[in-house]
């Protein structure tokens, strides 16, 4: 029945992708969609779940399923750790930020290179894309130092929605470990979605020219709403003969 579940939800999809089903409809009830598919209730619901990890239904208990509004892509520049300019501005992206002080500990201390307990400055980011909640970054950076610009409580920063945080002073070497995964049931809440879409999952080490670590963050996107694109650029050297 797997093929028949990926069929149901192919033509789904494309009645979505062209309109023929608009962005905030409410789809068919499931009894009546498995009777126009001839299959039976868990095979539908199967196929719409293929969808609902494709963030394009949305299940609200006790209503039914409806088509999400698209949401824009983004696209995250890996070696950088920004947004590019130009799809960060299209998506109109606004950052909430919030600044707390905490203690080293746990995977953080190991990330940082830091002693249990040290003094860390957390910045918890929330973009949003309208009112909707588009992605999320934890950011922790040693006590000693700041983000350029040092948003406070409940602020709003353009810098910080280009990419999240720029360590003072800026990184000599950054290093991510990028990861496709299901959503935790606090990525779904705060990004309102289902714990079955898959999220793009980005941890950024940056380190100054001593090898000292300045930034971590924890990235997480939707899988839907953006791209990371990483260049590589090879270094040929050149010997000089001489004859």
């Amino acid at each position: 029945m797997s093929s028949r579940r990926y069929g149901i939800a192919g033509d789904l999809r494309h009645q979505i992708t062209t309109g023929r089903i608009k962005a905030g409809e409410r789809l068919p009830s499931e009894a009546d969609l498995a009777r126009q598919y001839m299959v039976s209730t868990p095979t539908l619901r199967s196929a719409l779940a293929v969808l609902e990890r494709e963030g394009l239904v949305e299940k609200i208990h006790g209503k039914g399923n409806f088509v999400l509004r698209p949401r824009r892509k983004i696209t995250y520049v890996g070696g950088w750790g920004t947004l590019d300019p130009s799809t960060a501005a299209d998506a109109a992206l606004r950052v909430t930020v919030r600044r707390t002080e905490i203690r080293a500990h746990g995977r953080l201390t190991t990330l940082l290179r830091v002693p249990s307990g040290s003094p860390l400055t957390e910045y918890f980011c929330l973009s949003h894309e309208g009112e909707s909640p588009h992605s999320l970054a934890h950011i922790y950076v040693p006590g000693d130092l700041t983000l350029t610009p040092a948003c406070g409580d409940g602020s709003s920063c353009e810098r910080m929605a280009m990419g999240f945080a720029v360590p003072s002073p800026p990184p000599a070497e950054v290093r991510e470990t990028v990861c496709a995964r299901l959503a935790t049931p606090d990525e779904a809440s705060l990004l309102q979605i289902s714990s079955a879409v898959a999220v793009l999952a980005i941890t950024r080490v940056a380190a100054d020219s001593a090898g000292r670590v300045i930034e971590v963050a924890h990235l997480v996107f939707p899988g839907s709403r953006a791209d990371a694109v990483f260049t590589t650029h090879h270094v040929i050297n050149k010997r000089r003969t001489q004859g």
